[in-house]
C-alpha cells in the first residue's frame, strides 16, 4: 500500500514544513513514511530535520547526475524516511522540476505514505507538481479570511488534476475564537474535515532552531499533541505500489500554473 498525500498552504509562513514533519512523525507510529521536501525553490525541512549538511539531496535527483541514486537522498530520521533538498539557487535554476515524477515513483515502492512538502504558492511547474502528483492535500492555514481565500486557491487546483482533499489542518492559532469565526466558511467549501487546530507555540520555534521536528523536541507540549490529533484523522488509503508509481511517471505536467 502507498498514498501520496500533498501538505499545502498557498502562502508562506504558516508553518507547512513544520506541519509536514509532524505529520510525518504521528502516522509513523502506523505506517511506513517518507517525506520529501518537495519546495525545491524555499527548501528548509532540511533545517528542522538536522540534515542541514546532507551530502545528496532531491536537487542532485533533478539534476539527473547518473552518479546518484534516489536512495543516496534518502535519510532515516526521528522514525521515518527523509529526502531534503538542497537551499542553492543556482541548482534549483538547473534542476528539472519534471524528474519529481520519477523520484516519488521509486519511492513509492518502499513505503506507505509519502509526504510532499509543497511550496507555498503556485506560480510554477515546480511549485504545484507536487500537488498534481498527490492523491490528496491536506490545507495547512492560519485561521484567517485572507489564509482561508489562498487555502482554497490550492483546494480548486488540486481538483483541477484529479487530487482530493484529506482536510484542512489550522496551525499558529492564538485563541480559539478565530477558529470558531471562519468555522462556518471552512466547513462549506473546503473538502475533509478540519483536522485539529494546532496552537501558537515556542516549542515549535525552538524545535526549528535545535533541528529537530516538533514531536521530537516537545513531544508532550499541546502543538504536538494537536499534530497528532490531526494524523490521527488522515486514514491513509490502500493502494498498489506499482500502480501508483506508473500513475506518477504518467502524470501530465502542467504547462503554466
Amino acid at each position: 500500500m502507498v498514498e501520496a498525500v500533498a501538505v499545502a498552504s498557498g502562502k508562506g509562513g504558516t508553518g507547512k514544513t513544520t506541519a509536514t514533519l509532524a505529520l510525518g512523525m504521528a502516522l509513523a507510529e502506523r505506517y511506513d513514511v517518507t517525506v520529501v521536501d518537495a519546495d525545491t525553490g524555499m527548501a528548509n525541512l532540511l533545517f528542522h530535520a538536522g540534515l542541514a549538511d546532507a551530502p545528496v539531496t532531491l536537487h542532485d535527483l533533478l539534476l539527473g547526475d547518473a552518479d546518484v541514486a534516489v536512495e543516496d537522498a534518502v535519510y532515516h530520521r526521528f522514525g521515518m524516511d527523509v529526502v531534503p533538498c538542497g537551499t542553492s539557487l543556482d541548482a534549483f535554476r538547473e534542476a528539472d522540476p519534471t524528474r519529481l515524477r520519477d523520484v516519488v515513483a521509486e519511492l513509492a515502492s518502499d513505503t506507505d505514505v509519502l509526504l510532499l512538502d509543497s511550496p507555498a504558492a503556485l506560480g510554477s511547474v515546480s511549485a504545484v507538481l507536487p500537488v498534481v502528483l498527490a492523491d490528496r492535500v491536506v490545507v495547512v492555514l492560519q485561521p484567517t479570511v485572507p489564509a482561508l481565500s489562498d487555502g482554497l486557491k490550492v483546494q480548486e487546483y488540486a481538483r483541477s488534476y484529479g487530487t482530493d482533499g484529506a482536510g484542512v489542518l489550522f496551525n499558529k492559532v492564538h485563541d480559539d475564537d478565530s477558529v470558531a469565526r471562519i468555522a462556518d466558511q471552512t466547513e462549506r467549501y473546503f473538502d475533509g474535515p478540519v483536522l485539529a487546530s494546532v496552537p501558537d507555540a515556542d516549542a515549535a520555534r525552538e524545535a526549528r532552531d535545535a533541528g529537530e521536528p516538533l514531536l521530537a523536541h516537545a513531544p508532550e507540549s499541546a502543538a504536538a499533541e494537536a499534530f497528532r490529533e490531526a494524523a490521527a484523522g488522515i486514514e491513509i488509503r490502500d493502494e498498489a505500489a506499482d500502480d501508483v508509481a506508473a500513475r506518477f511517471r504518467s502524470a501530465v505536467v502542467p504547462e503554466q500554473p
